[in-house]
């Protein structure tokens, strides 16, 4: 071809080339019909739909390297698809009034919108790399993780009540977006979902439609990164919540005080509020006698749980949890104590590790701390 277009053209047909590698079986096989190890493709499109099997092959394959099939990536693929149908229905679901927008809301949308547009910008250089199996991975977990578990639990309005309009088409607006990031994988769901989504013109197709672009990415350091660290950190001090309800079996719908002995940004008290049932989110130089402790980052946290916890148990998970970052502080001491490592690791590695050193040595000192209330608990 390259011959025929300097013969024809006078010029080469292209400049980058896409080599794929071979299809393979889970046992590293390549497939053939001789083995009997290669499925038939009409077969997996009744089962898994044609979206899913293609997810499923896209998945499965890294640039320029063989292609280790695996049918459970295509009931993944499947299992993605409902989960993008039930999306779509919740939103299309909803009432919508011109009230006020909540103010979990407002952080919601800043939010989603920031790491939507570092995603479109990751796509972009991915696919200038043609590693297309990683750009389908990066937005698979954009949708699964950041929009359906996070930004949507988040907007979402109380049962029987209605969604605010700006949100809704702001929610609209990125539900768009995520469609057309995923139309050149899954080109059918994609299509019915996007002419469903809002009224389209006659012969108007997604498949034509431009990708988004990221207009205004931003790099480190600037308004949205910081919103996408602080928000990290939002995520986790939920999840830890979370985890003391589950080790108290205190019921979700019990709602509990948060104090924050330390500093965390108050923007995002409403979002920790809605996402852990929370009363109040509470600013302390101490926590209360007997409350649950723990840390994000150098900032501690706690909650009153009163009569909640049985302290003998609950020493023995302190005790346990200080002996093991006590070790672990003694691993990166050694470490750094070290001359030799110290002297040819890489600055940031060595940044790390005192970073490392920082956590564990408060971790400490909070898990001390705790452990010293619980015994002065004990002998009143």
């Amino acid at each position: 071809m390259i011959m025929s277009g300097y013969e024809y053209r006078h010029k080469p047909c292209f400049y980058n080339v896409y080599f794929t590698g071979i299809v393979r079986d889970k046992l590293g096989r390549k497939m053939s019909k001789s083995l009997g190890n290669s499925p038939d493709p009409i077969e997996l499109m009744n089962k898994y739909g044609a979206d899913g099997v293609r997810m499923g092959m896209l998945l499965s394959s890294p640039a320029g390297n063989d292609l280790p099939f695996d049918e459970s990536l295509c009931e993944q693929g499947r299992n993605f698809n409902n989960k993008i149908w039930n999306a779509f229905r919740l939103v299309k679901g909803w009432q919508v009034a011109e009230i006020g927008m909540p103010s979990h809301n407002e952080i919601a949308v800043k939010w989603f919108d920031a790491v939507l547009q570092k995603t479109i910008a990751d796509v972009d250089d991915l696919f200038s790399k043609y590693r297309l199996s990683e750009a389908l991975t990066l937005v698979y977990k954009l949708f699964w993780d950041e929009f359906s578990s996070w930004y949507l639990e988040i907007i979402k309005p109380a049962f029987g009540q209605p969604i605010d309009d700006k949100t809704y088409r702001k929610t609209l607006g990125f539900f768009d977006s995520l469609l057309k990031l995923l139309h050149p994988f899954m080109p059918f769901i994609t299509e019915e979902l996007w002419q469903a989504l809002e009224e389209r013109k006659q012969g108007e197709s997604i498949m034509v439609s431009s990708l988004p672009q990221s207009h205004h990415y931003e790099p480190r350091g600037t308004e949205q990164e910081t919103i996408r660290a602080t928000f990290e950190d939002a995520k986790e001090i939920i999840a830890k919540i979370r985890t003391v309800r589950t080790e108290k079996n205190i019921p979700v719908k019990e709602s509990l005080v948060l104090q924050v002995i330390g500093t965390f940004d108050p923007v995002y008290y409403p979002v920790l509020k809605k996402m852990a049932n929370l009363s109040a989110v509470e600013e302390a130089t101490e926590k209360e006698p007997g409350a649950v402790s723990f840390l994000v980052k150098t900032t501690e946290f706690a909650i009153p749980v009163g009569n909640a916890i049985n302290v003998e148990e609950e020493l023995a998970k302190l005790q346990e949890e200080l002996k093991y970052q006590q070790g672990f502080l003694d691993s990166v001491f050694n470490k750094l104590s070290n001359e030799n490592f110290v002297s040819k690791a890489p600055a940031k590695v060595i940044e790390m590790e005192r970073k490392k050193q920082a956590d564990a040595e408060s971790k400490i000192k909070t898990l001390q701390e705790s452990i010293r209330e619980l015994k002065n608990n004990v002998r009143r």
